[in-house]
């Protein structure tokens, strides 16, 4: 498998996610730079963490614009797989590519801790080996963190199987 991991000037977690997929997961890898507009030869793509150009306007709103956008959202219709991790899932919302936004966090504050999440769904890759009902304990970094969805939205969402993990206590 061929993965490109995309770079945003900002981007802090792109050699975090080149590590993982080159060294524990043993597949090929290479960074994309913002500005090339070329995803040929990839299998997958990740939108990896990070300020992307210091989301001085709302989280990824700036980033939606890089030249790589159009040809991941291409690569994307084509049935290409696409991960968004943390900034990068916010840059996939701005782009129109993922449902829904994100609102600044209730107390309005940036919020570094670890969160409960529940398995709702088996049979996808980030699933395998976990089964539905286990919960998980994962950290979360983030100022803009509290999804937020229209009614049609999140009922198409469930009614897809789209749902993968959901907070809980």
């Amino acid at each position: 498998m061929n993965v490109g991991v995309v770079v945003f000037p900002g981007s802090n977690c792109d050699h975090d996610a080149y590590h993982v997929v080159k060294h524990v997961c043993g597949q090929e890898a290479r960074f994309v730079w913002h500005k090339d507009p070329n995803l040929s030869g990839l299998d997958a793509v990740i939108l990896p963490g990070g300020f992307s150009y210091g989301d001085y306007l709302r989280t990824g709103a700036i980033a939606r614009f890089s030249p790589v956008m159009r040809a991941v959202g291409e690569f994307a219709g084509r049935g290409g797989a696409v991960l968004g991790i943390c900034n990068g899932f916010q840059i996939l919302q701005e782009a129109g590519l993922l449902p829904g936004a994100m609102l600044r966090n209730r107390g309005v504050k940036f919020l570094s801790q670890p969160v409960h999440i529940r398995v709702e769904r088996g049979g996808t890759i980030a699933t395998e080996g976990l089964r539905v009902g286990e919960v998980l304990t994962m950290p979360i970094a983030h100022g803009e963190g509290n999804f937020y969805a229209t009614d049609e939205e999140l009922d198409g969402m469930e009614r897809d199987g789209r749902v993968v993990f959901r907070y809980t206590t």
